[in-house]
């Protein structure tokens, strides 16, 4: 996991070939005042998902693993917490992995919570649980999908 303020993104785009579009993207538009949806950067390579949800309270929120993305989250207005666990310790599914969605939940509960306002970001690996979304009110959100190599995609974790 990554957590940084976006004007510190240069180091973070050295991660993975396609970081560097999504930050310079996020850089040069107002995705706050974007219509929720899909931007589409490369097609199921890289997009970037404009999502409002309501907040939820820590007890409610639910970690999750991806095999095939990693996730950048960005807060568009007010501040969002994040909680957090190690994919390693996560024993406890609470369903199969969907692999159309790409999506495994857990009930196993986190190790860390973080805070993340507007000029933030999160970066989540498939090694790392996270459950978003925690907060008061209307939460509104860019989320990056980039596609990892399917070589480096562990399935059994």
């Amino acid at each position: 996991m990554v957590i940084d303020a976006l004007k510190n993104s240069a180091a973070t785009e050295k991660l993975h070939s396609a970081f560097k579009q999504v930050f310079d993207y996020v850089k040069t538009h107002d995705l706050a005042k974007f219509d929720l949806g899909r931007i589409e950067l490369d097609g199921e390579r890289l997009y970037i998902n404009i999502a409002e949800v309501q907040g939820k309270e820590k007890n409610e929120a639910v970690l999750e693993t991806h095999n095939n993305y990693i996730d950048i989250q960005f807060p568009l207005n007010g501040e969002e917490i994040y909680a957090w666990e190690s994919r390693s310790l996560l024993v406890h599914p609470r369903q199969v992995y969907n692999a159309k969605e790409d999506i495994t939940f857990y009930t196993d509960k986190a190790a860390l919570y973080f805070k993340l306002t507007p000029g933030k970001f999160a970066v989540f690996f498939p090694e790392d649980g996270h459950a978003p979304c925690i907060g008061q009110g209307k939460i509104k959100k860019a989320i990056a999908k980039v596609r990892i190599e399917e070589s480096k995609i562990d399935h059994d974790r």
